[in-house]
């Protein structure tokens, strides 16, 4: 005989009680919140890191090849194969506009028609306050050199748009933000 199915209560939000900065930097605050759970029970020492959000661009060129970056990626310590992309600050700049900056200064890519914007996600909503926007653009052009700051060694691998997905599904490219715009980028290619 079947079980009866139980359902489950909808999830509720916490109540934030204390919160206090224990590190304070441009690109990086740790808060330090204490909060109620819904079962009452307290957390004093539930940590958020509040960063900056991310703008990362799927560029198509017009030899139908997306432009790559191979970076090295200091926290991780490899070297990884992703999209272009960037911090920036929302209240600062505009998502599109800080996609377009990290394409040029990146691969020295410039766009040619209006970024398609595809989602916005949130990087590690658990302990981070981070989102990441996603745009893709069709028909860029490399027309200079990049314009590198001084903590970037890239270098610009050009991927034919077949071949991205294989690259995906075989961990050469790895990093979340670059796997998620990879997936929306490629399905909404193939619906146009």
């Amino acid at each position: 005989m079947l079980k009866p199915f139980k359902t489950m209560p909808t999830p509720r939000p916490w109540r934030l009680l204390r919160s206090q900065i224990a590190y304070k930097h441009k690109w990086y605050t740790l808060r330090r919140d204490e909060v109620e759970l819904p079962n009452g029970h307290v957390v004093d020492d539930f940590f958020v890191s509040e960063r900056p959000s991310g703008a990362y661009i799927f560029p198509v060129t017009e030899q139908n090849e997306v432009l790559f970056v191979r970076q090295y990626k200091h926290a991780a310590g490899k070297i990884f194969l992703e999209l272009p992309a960037g911090s920036f600050f929302p209240q600062e700049e505009k998502a599109e506009d800080a996609a377009t900056r990290e394409l040029r200064e990146e691969t020295g890519a410039v766009l040619t028609q209006d970024l398609i914007p595809l989602a916005r996600l949130y990087d590690n909503p658990a302990k981070d306050t981070s989102r990441i926007y996603a745009f893709l653009a069709l028909n860029v052009r490399v027309e200079q050199s990049q314009a590198l700051d001084v903590t970037e060694d890239i270098e610009v691998v050009r991927v034919p748009v077949d071949q991205v997905l294989d690259k995906v599904l075989n961990g050469e490219v790895c990093v979340s933000g670059s796997v998620a715009l990879c997936f929306l980028a490629l399905r909404h290619l193939q619906a146009v």
